[in-house]
């Protein structure tokens, strides 16, 4: 009987929490509430695409080196995202503009998550033998919890500097998180 998720089954786990903090917000009865999900969607979102770069997208690339450019599309995509991400965490509850980049981050995260679960995630479980998608799937539980929880749209994307970089990325991410910090605009 098994009771861990693997890696594909993981990732669209996380791909469904997001689309239910999505209506969430569109349905938040105040302004602090809608800025409670835009701060989870933050924190999740940037959470998901650190762990899709630093183990997914390698993973794609060794096993399937023809989806090479299928990859470059999702880490472009990604950016998209991020650069989203980090314009919502500058913002306050109840700034004009929230409404708009979290509606265009919702059409980014559907168009993103769809490509996923329709071609690379199956090619990727057509690719990968079962232990090996089992063992990711513990890799990415263990390393969701020293995710940037942040989005970093300048850091670097790809092995092997973002091995380099997500860590301390993930480190300032803790303590700003920690002391309630905004970035400045």
């Amino acid at each position: 009987m098994k009771t861990m998720m693997d890696a594909i089954e993981l990732l669209e786990h996380d791909h469904r929490i997001v689309e239910q903090l999505f209506r969430d917000y569109r349905s938040a009865a105040s302004d602090e509430q809608r800025r409670g999900v835009v701060e989870i969607l933050i924190r999740e979102l940037s959470k998901h695409a650190a762990l899709e770069e630093l183990t997914v997208y390698p993973l794609v690339r060794r096993l399937l080196p023809e989806m090479a450019d299928e990859v470059d599309d999702h880490l472009d995509e990604h950016m998209e995202v991020k650069n989203l991400l980090a314009a919502l965490d500058r913002l306050s509850a109840g700034d004009d503009r929230e409404s708009e980049l979290v509606a265009r981050l919702r059409r980014e995260v559907e168009h993103h998550v769809h490509d996923e679960e329709t071609k690379l995630l199956p090619a990727l479980r057509d690719a990968a033998d079962q232990a090996e998608l089992d063992a990711l799937g513990r890799r990415l539980r263990q390393a969701k919890s020293a995710a940037p929880t942040r989005p970093h749209p300048g850091a670097p994307n790809r092995p092997p500097a973002l091995a380099l970089a997500a860590p301390i990325a993930a480190f300032y991410d803790r303590i700003r998180d920690r002391l309630g910090g905004r970035p400045r605009t």
